[in-house]
């Protein structure tokens, strides 16, 4: 399985707890990464789009407020085993980033004797 993307591992981080509505999704992804990824609102559509289309997500409900359709999101069985798969090889590629930089040595150092 390739990795996923970073955006779309958010995504999907932030549709696992419960269904949520786009513009919910942009502030939730916003917090989980520390404000480092915005999601413009065309952005996460064309991901949803997608991330559907793959059967990771699916449209939970749909209401209107003020006159505009808002449309919920949920993780399906396939999304919610796909982003703990992404989890699991994070905590395996963090494992062995940690045991490479314990023999790391910054350049122009002397060999250990």
């Amino acid at each position: 399985m390739a990795s996923m993307r970073r955006p779309s591992f958010l995504i999907l981080s932030a549709l696992a707890p419960a269904p949520l509505h786009g513009y919910a999704v942009i502030k939730e992804v916003a917090r989980l990464s520390e404000d480092q990824v915005r999601l413009a609102a065309g952005t996460l559509y064309a991901a949803l789009d997608r991330l559907t289309a793959e059967g990771l997500v699916e449209v939970d409900r749909e209401e209107t407020v003020d006159g505009r359709l808002r449309r919920y999101y949920r993780l399906t069985g396939q999304g919610i085993a796909a982003l703990a798969a992404e989890a699991e090889q994070m905590r395996r590629d963090a494992r062995m980033v940690t045991r490479q930089l314990s023999g790391a040595r910054p350049a122009g150092a002397p060999r250990p004797a």
